[in-house]
């Protein structure tokens, strides 16, 4: 199987995840876990912004060890690499741990991890977040993999807005009724 026919499927698959839940963990963790094995990359993680816009808060990883992902909270303000794909840019970066846009370039060092690619989470109005893929050598990203993992994203975001949205309307839903039952039952 080709690159692009690997691709395509993993866009099928992540299409197909989307439309079988509207638990947004169970979607993100497929799709990250899709994505790392098409790419054939050491893993993957899709971090979304906290309420304050402060903070990249791990909503699901795939290939990474606990002690990685319990490194530290990812904070906009001291990742470069972070903050430039939080304005819409998919970054590349070839070693990791020689770059000072990155925060955690030790534990990355300890992880085996050395490239990495970044695309944001992009709604129709706003970021929402970005995600990530990892290499454990030296890797420059193709356009092509910079293409389908800025699809991937795109997907993502649509994903979990989409779940938030079933989210607020079952709420919704349920104080109105609640509130009918009150009204009715006195």
């Amino acid at each position: 199987m080709d690159r692009y026919e690997s691709y395509y499927r993993s866009v099928v698959h992540a299409v197909k995840a989307i439309n079988s839940t509207l638990e947004p963990a169970e979607v993100i963790a497929a799709i990250v876990k899709e994505t790392v094995i098409s790419m054939g990359v050491k893993g993957s993680t899709l971090r979304l912004l906290d309420r304050s816009g402060k903070y990249l808060k791990a909503s699901a990883s795939y290939g990474l060890s606990r002690d990685y992902l319990r490194k530290g909270p990812v904070e906009v303000e001291k990742s470069g690499v972070d903050r430039l794909a939080l304005q819409g840019e998919v970054v590349e970066i070839e070693d990791v741990c020689c770059d000072d846009r990155f925060q955690y370039p030790d534990a990355a060092r300890e992880e085996g991890i050395v490239s990495m690619l970044v695309a944001p989470l992009r709604t129709d109005q706003r970021i929402i977040g970005i995600m990530r893929v990892y290499t454990g050598e030296k890797h420059s990203f193709e356009d092509a993999e910079k293409e389908f993992l800025n699809a991937i994203s795109d997907i993502s975001a649509l994903a979990i807005e989409n779940a938030r949205l079933h989210q607020a309307l079952k709420t919704d839903y349920e104080m109105l009724s609640a509130f009918e039952t009150r009204i009715f039952e006195d």
